[in-house]
């Protein structure tokens, strides 16, 4: 079973754990000058040292000096620490607006936290945190996100029949992410959102964790990560000396928190590259589409990854049965990786009636993700489904080092009691050949979904 991220903890699917808030003023005296003002010059420079133009990250990078820096934002009494980093990196990705192919129609292009927390679909207590795999759930199975103007933050609820005002389609998941591997990420996404592990505790003026002058945090030890924050950049030359607690070398992650402006820089703080917690869970929103990029999407998975199913191989066939709804083409496929440089192939079967039907599949893609995460394949040449038509997508997914490499829902915790398993209609194979229905052998939905379009073009 997977491990998931509870408000930044690390559970067992089924736990639930807070997050605490931090009340402690801090002053002004001795704040660096490391997120100032956008400065034109800075961000003229810094341009021409993008890695995919030299090979090489700069020694200074913030998301700010791009236009790419998100709201800062109070989490009050409520564990959603989780969320507010959700909804913050997706802003990253969309900000600066003149580099996207879409346009919302909105200057103001904030996202609500609050629907995030009270409109997915999982039984968790608001109250009790949340976790990036609900988060993923929520975002693929296009639950949301919702524009903060829409839902305005903090009133602890949603309005209901909202529609999501852009499709995340693709989430990068690092897992023990290394130093270079973060801040690749963070230049090409915008902000990433990780858990470390922070509270008030370790934030009070007698503790060794934080220096209240400087905004700076240095956690030595691994812990279980109990908080979510999100990363805007990072400063090689920030002196391990601005620490309490010495580090042995120069550099910080240039981080914002859910705790408002009143902690750290108006609510930026620098996080040692040496903190034992940064980095061993974090996600980027590596694709974010319009909301009309396709027009219905099939899925069995409301909940989204709750565990890993396979055959004791690194290598494992899985499929999903839809009823066309109209005379339409299908798109694209998504699902998630389980494992880091997987390999996988698409394949369509037209007018499914049983497992035999498997033998006449078409190939319809192929190709290989190096990060874990959900990712979305579009296909080339779109194949027409019939109104009523019942056909499957299905996935061979090879996953290095990984001997359960299909991702699967279930209702295995009082978090997951909406799954819901009949009308469902999922397989697994370890050859291709020979398949089991996933709901009646093993009581799990495949995690697989359909994109459909119902304009067809000349």
């Amino acid at each position: 079973m997977r491990a998931g991220i509870v408000c930044g903890i690390i559970v067992f699917a089924g736990a639930a754990g807070g997050c605490a808030l931090s009340g402690q003023e801090q002053g002004d005296e001795g704040k660096e000058r490391y997120c100032a003002e956008e400065n034109t010059a800075v961000r003229e420079l810094q341009s021409l040292l993008l890695p995919e133009q030299n090979g090489f990250l700069p020694s200074y990078w913030y998301a700010g000096d791009y236009g790419k820096k998100p709201a800062v934002r109070r989490q009050y009494s409520q564990s959603n620490c989780w969320a507010v980093a959700a909804a913050s990196a997706i802003e990253s990705s969309l900000l600066p607006r003149r580099d996207q192919l879409f346009v919302l129609g909105e200057q103001d292009v904030q996202i609500s936290p609050d629907h995030f927390v009270y409109r997915n679909v999982f039984t968790v207590d608001p109250a009790a945190g949340g976790s990036y795999y609900m988060a993923m759930a929520y975002l693929t199975g296009w639950q949301g996100p919702i524009l903060q103007k829409d839902d305005p933050y903090g009133d602890m609820k949603s309005p209901e029949g909202l529609s999501p005002a852009v499709h995340v389609q693709e989430i990068r998941i690092f897992e023990e992410a290394d130093e270079e591997e973060l801040k690749k990420a963070v230049m090409e996404y915008g902000a990433v959102q990780a858990s470390l592990y922070m509270s008030t505790e370790q934030t009070r003026v007698d503790e060794p964790y934080y220096n209240a002058m400087t905004s700076a945090y240095y956690y030595p030890q691994e812990m279980t990560q109990n908080h979510d924050i999100v990363i805007l950049g990072w400063d090689d030359s920030y002196s391990r000396f601005l620490f309490k607690n010495i580090p042995s070398r120069d550099g910080a992650f240039i981080c914002q928190n859910s705790w408002g402006e009143e902690f750290g820089e108006d609510g930026i703080f620098y996080v040692s590259y040496e903190d034992a917690n940064l980095g061993v869970m974090a996600a980027a929103y590596s694709q974010i589409e319009s909301a009309d990029n396709y027009d219905r999407i099939y899925q069995a998975d409301d909940c989204g990854w709750q565990s890993s199913q396979g055959y004791g191989s690194d290598t494992c066939w899985f499929a999903n049965v839809y009823t066309a709804q109209a005379d339409e083409l299908l798109a694209a496929a998504g699902f998630y990786v389980t494992g880091r440089n997987a390999r996988y192939e698409v394949w369509l079967v037209h007018d499914f009636e049983g497992e035999a039907s498997f033998a006449k599949r078409e190939l319809l893609a192929q190709g290989s993700f190096p990060d874990i995460g959900y990712y979305t394949v579009d296909f080339e040449e779109k194949p027409v489904l019939a109104q009523g038509e019942r056909f499957a997508v299905a996935v061979r997914l090879k996953t290095p080092e990984n001997t359960s490499p299909a991702a699967v829902e279930h209702a295995g915790d009082p978090d997951t009691q909406n799954v819901i398993l009949e009308g469902k209609e999922g397989y697994l194979s370890f050859d291709g050949k020979n398949w089991q229905n996933t709901e009646q052998s093993f009581g799990t939905n495949v995690c697989l979904k359909a994109y459909t379009q119902t304009e067809f073009s000349e």
